[in-house]
């Protein structure tokens, strides 16, 4: 097992919405938190806003479509806290080392993330249950 830590530090905090507008009225108006940065990928599939939270962003991740993965994950939970974001200087590198370490990426490849940025969720069969999700500039 590698003594190398596998991340540099957290990169954001993801809360599924239902609805992003309604739900800035508590984090951006009634905490003060301001917005980073609002925008849709995947096509307008997915509605992702990150708000500064200081050290890290809290994210808002919203489904845009009654087939996105995340609207059953919001109908079968609710909102609330979805997965957290570790930031690493090359996701393919780290995808790659997820084996060794006894973790599964859930896709093949990472996908286009934020502030064109790229992105890779791991298996939370491997993470004792929790959503963990990787991201960095290349």
């Amino acid at each position: 097992m590698s003594e190398t830590p596998l991340f540099k530090k957290l990169d954001h905090i993801a809360i599924v919405v239902r609805d992003t507008d309604e739900a800035l009225e508590f984090y951006r108006d009634q905490l003060g938190l301001p917005v980073v940065i609002d925008e849709c990928i995947q096509s307008g599939k997915v509605r992702l806003t990150h708000l500064d939270m200081g050290n890290l962003h809290l994210q808002l991740v919203q489904p845009l479509t009654d087939d996105h993965p995340l609207m059953e994950h919001l109908n079968e939970n609710g909102e609330g806290l979805h997965h957290l974001c570790f930031e690493t200087a090359d996701v393919g590198q780290t995808f790659a080392e997820l084996p060794a370490r006894r973790m599964t990426p859930k896709s093949e490849t990472p996908h286009d993330g934020v502030l064109k940025k790229k992105a890779g969720f791991i298996d939370p069969a491997t993470t004792r249950g929790v959503i963990w999700e990787m991201t960095g500039p290349q």
